[in-house]
């Protein structure tokens, strides 16, 4: 039986406690995870990687979420990569046409979980790296007030 490698997710999330639950929820889901501290140490990883899905916290130590996000829709390589804005932050400002999701904290796995798979099934790809031709864009989600907006 051959076996499927899954899909691989960049957490990018400051405080530790809370990486570390988006961390072990999402590979309970059966994903496989890779969690950095903030948005230049995800950059360091995105050099060298292109992962399925970002899970993202705004408000980051050294470079925020939101200036990530731009970073990341200005490069053709990272900018069809699907992006979970996990956050406490307002968020009206955001392009949410540029989103997969925005989740408001607290957030239970569940919630994570759910929306991750959501998108991932709107644009299925692996975390592949660089160089690799494999491109899909997740898109909005539409909101769910249980959830998200």
């Amino acid at each position: 039986m051959a076996s499927t490698t899954p899909p691989t997710l960049l957490v990018v999330e400051d405080d530790q406690a809370l990486r570390e639950f988006y961390k072990a929820t999402l590979r309970y889901a059966g994903y496989a995870v890779v969690a950095v501290e903030d948005g230049l140490d995800a950059l360091r990883w995105l050099e060298q990687h292109i992962p399925a899905l970002i899970v993202l916290d705004l408000a980051l130590v050294r470079l925020s979420g939101r200036d990530l996000q731009r970073e990341l829709r200005a490069h053709a390589e990272t900018r069809d990569i699907p992006i979970v804005v996990v956050t406490g932050d307002d968020t009206s400002d955001l392009n949410e046409s540029e989103l997969a999701c925005v989740l408001h904290k607290p957030v239970t796995g569940g919630a994570l979980a759910e929306v991750v798979e959501r998108c991932l099934k709107k644009a299925p790809r692996k975390g592949v790296r660089r160089g690799a031709s494999e491109k899909a864009g997740c898109g909005p989600t539409g909101h769910d007030e249980k959830t998200h907006r």
